[in-house]
């Protein structure tokens, strides 16, 4: 309790405050809310090193005995864009990692960022925690990319996918504002507090409220790593998992696809494409929600994705 008026004072503060330029205190008090929201989640950091030598880091709760749900999250983002669902979400035996490349995760320049190389990184993290055998995977944007070339690779392991805006299906089109983007313009590569700003409103249509000198905080990592960000981007846009969907189908792996209909990243349109690729997956388009419902729609989000996993017959 004492930590939860802790929080509520210092975000407070750092409302009044209003400064934008990230400082000791600033940096201390955002990784003190930060622990908070996964502590409330019943979150615990640990971290893995791959057969490469390169750190994963992640986060690990839930019921323990419960089913394996790995969660990936989106380009730009780190794995607590879904630590306030976890929450939700307590029934399952969570996973939800630093993809390579980003939050505390190694960083190597040279590395492969394409969805297969990031699906099998996660496959051996899963398979040195005895996991691999049994699982349902989540993932949003740039995240759903790789969870269907992770079923595909592994489709005898991988019992449901849950798809939340998913990138690489590519051929359903690009908004205009990405059709010729470079490292430049491209508004999903930041390359200072203010454009993050700009970018947080682009990613949600009902973002929850963060004052900015908190925002001004989480924005330091997009910049610090914008180089390597722009190598990523670049692979993902040329990286199309609509092959792989098809395997999906082949195995007949229950699919929910989630899409905010007030999308500004990728086209609403996508969600034909998928359904023309997985014709056995159930849609939710959610009104007035952006790119990553399970942060602007918790418990919504939540509600429909375990009422999903209630209707496998394999459950």
């Amino acid at each position: 309790m004492i930590l939860v008026r802790t929080g509520l004072t210092a975000l407070l503060t750092l409302s009044i405050i209003g400064c934008t330029t990230p400082n000791t205190f600033t940096v201390a008090t955002t990784q003190k809310l930060v622990q908070h929201e996964r502590f409330k989640s019943s979150l615990e950091t640990k971290a893995f090193t791959l057969a490469s030598g390169d750190n994963m880091t992640y986060l690990e709760g839930g019921n323990l005995a419960g089913k394996p749900l790995l969660l990936i999250h989106g380009f730009g983002g780190n794995k607590d864009n879904f630590t306030r669902i976890a929450e939700k979400l307590g029934n399952y035996h969570l996973i939800i990692p630093d993809l390579l490349g980003f939050g505390n995760s190694s960083k190597p320049m040279a590395a492969d960022y394409c969805a297969d190389a990031q699906a099998q990184r996660l496959h051996e993290l899963m398979q040195a925690k005895g996991l691999a055998s049994n699982i349902h995977i989540g993932g949003n944007s740039m995240g759903g990319a790789i969870s269907v070339a992770y079923a595909a690779m592994y489709p005898d392991s991988v019992k449901s996918l849950w798809l939340l805006d998913s990138a690489g299906f590519w051929s359903a089109g690009l908004y205009d504002r990405y059709q010729h983007a470079t490292a430049d313009n491209n508004p999903l590569v930041v390359a200072n507090t203010q454009e993050y700003f700009k970018l947080y409103k682009l990613v949600m249509n009902k973002p929850p409220f963060i004052p900015k000198t908190v925002q001004a905080v989480f924005a330091q990592e997009n910049i610090a790593n914008r180089n390597l960000q722009t190598k990523i981007i670049e692979q993902i846009v040329e990286d199309n998992v609509e092959t792989r969907a098809k395997v999906v189908a082949q195995y007949n792996i229950p699919t929910l696809i989630v899409w905010g209909q007030k999308d500004q990243v990728i086209k609403l349109e996508t969600v034909n494409l998928m359904a023309e690729l997985m014709p056995k997956a159930q849609i939710i388009t959610m009104p007035k929600i952006g790119h990553v419902p399970m942060i602007e729609a918790v418990k919504e989000t939540a509600k429909d994705y375990k009422k999903f996993r209630a209707g496998i017959k394999s459950e």
